[in-house]
């Protein structure tokens, strides 16, 4: 409910993703229903809201400085969400995660550029 309340409402907050992160809502679309506890439209329509929030940037044009930092600090952490990391890299911004596994072995290798939901 943070997420969701984070990304819908947080107007002054620039959101970036790369593309492939469309692939994986698709990917997660099940989970996401299922967490949502939402009927398809609600579903779609937060959906259609978020994705006109969120500035999606082409991976194409990332420099290679970026994707071998990225790369050396998603090794034998995750490599599934390198692409992410590499665009907070190239952006100079904050990495917004929620997997555990991720952020802690970033973070062991040096990275602490998260984005933190403040928690009343």
């Amino acid at each position: 409910m943070r997420i969701r309340k984070t990304l819908l409402t947080e107007d002054d907050l620039p959101f970036y993703s790369c593309r492939f992160a469309i692939m994986e809502l698709f990917k997660h679309k099940e989970k996401i229903y299922k967490y949502a506890g939402l009927d398809d439209a609600d579903i779609l329509e937060i959906l259609y809201t978020l994705l006109k929030k969120v500035n999606f940037y082409n991976e194409d044009t990332i420099s290679d400085k970026s994707l071998s930092n990225a790369s050396k600090l998603c090794a034998g952490v995750d490599n599934n969400d390198m692409l992410f990391v590499v665009l907070a890299l190239e952006l100079n911004g904050l990495l917004w995660t929620g997997d555990k596994r991720l952020k802690q072995g970033l973070t062991q290798k040096g990275f602490n550029s998260f984005f933190e939901i403040e928690t009343v």
